[in-house]
This record gives C-alpha cells, structure tokens and sequence, in this order.
C-alpha cells in the first residue's frame, strides 16, 4: 500500500466509530451539506443490508477484492468480522476535501500517510442505544452481538489516536459539531 498523494492543502477528514452509531447517516448529510466535500467509498465484500442503499459501498466479491488488493488499489484494508473491507486510493475531483468513514484500524491507517488528517471517532451515548441502533436497521441478533463485542475493542484502539470525539446524541447536533471540526481543518489547512 502506497502513499496518500493528495493536492496540498486538501482536508483529509476520517469519521470513524462502532457499527450502527450512525456514521453512515452523518456522513450522508455532511456530503449533501457540503458541495466540497468528496467522499472515498470504502469497498466491501458482504453484502447489502436490508434497506441499505446501493452507493453505500462499492459492493465486490472476494475474488474482485484480493485483485484489487494484488494491484495496490487500496490505501488500508481489513479482515473485519466476517468480511473484508478497504479504502481505494482517493481521485477526488479538483479542489475538493477528502471524507472518509473507516473503521478504527483504517484511520490508524489514514493518520500514518497524512499526519494532518482530521480524525473524528463517532460513539452513541451507550450501548443500549447502538444495540437500538442496530436492531433498528435490521441487523441479526447475531451480528447485534458481534458489533458490541467489536465496539468495546474500536474504542480502546482509539484511545491510541489523534480522534476528535463526537456523541451521536441527536443527528443535527452531531452534524453541525462535525462541520465546525471540519471548518477549523480548512482555516488551519489555508492558513
């Protein structure tokens, strides 16, 4: 895996947290609130959930991962529960900010190739509400399961992290914080 090989003075910015804390929902009104910001898809090789839409991930199989993986396509990627999941090497349009929302070991990832990356960990208030979360988007009780075990181990890895943490509590709440933190990133980035 090679360098992040960005135009200077573009914002990398990282949200990263446990499954079901809403990250994906943040990331979704920050993109449609912000015409310079560009968001990175990640790659998956599970499959859809229920509801879930189509764009948000680049939905592969195995096969077509491990070759992407063979011709040096991604920034990081990870073996995560029962699949694997990476972040492509970045072409954003011109002028634009980079956004990416990554799991705790990609962001560990990010922050090695652009120290300056603006790393913000999303948590729910507790557990019982990512459990809600969870079930609420259809997840098994399984995989509900799964993803509070794993969330305990994402936030100790953070804590060895440069990450801005933020509660989702109430979704425009937490939006407007993240748009502020990502605000202050372009002062500092033009300054």
């Amino acid at each position: 895996m090679s360098g992040l090989e960005l135009p200077d003075r573009t914002v990398v910015a990282v949200i990263s947290g446990p499954g079901g804390v809403g990250k994906g929902t943040l990331v979704q009104e920050l993109v449609r609130s912000d015409q310079g910001l560009w968001l990175s898809r990640s790659w998956t090789t599970r499959a859809p959930r229920d509801g879930e839409s189509l764009d948000a991930y680049h939905f592969v199989t195995p096969e077509r991962f491990q070759e992407h993986i063979d011709a040096d396509g991604f920034l990081e990627w990870v073996d995560f529960l029962d699949y694997r999941q990476g972040s492509p090497k970045p072409t954003p349009p011109e002028g634009a900010d980079v956004l990416f929302e990554i799991d705790v070991h990609g962001a560990a990832r990010i922050n090695e190739l652009h120290p300056t990356a603006l790393l913000i960990f999303v948590d729910a208030p507790d557990r019982g509400v990512q459990e809600e979360r969870l079930r609420g988007r259809g997840d098994s009780e399984e995989r509900i399961a799964q993803r509070l075990a794993k969330a305990n181990d994402e936030v100790a890895r953070s804590l060895d992290l440069p990450f801005v943490r933020v509660t989702n509590d109430e979704l425009p709440r937490a939006a407007e914080e993240i748009r502020g933190l990502i605000d202050d990133a372009r002062r500092r980035a033009t300054a």
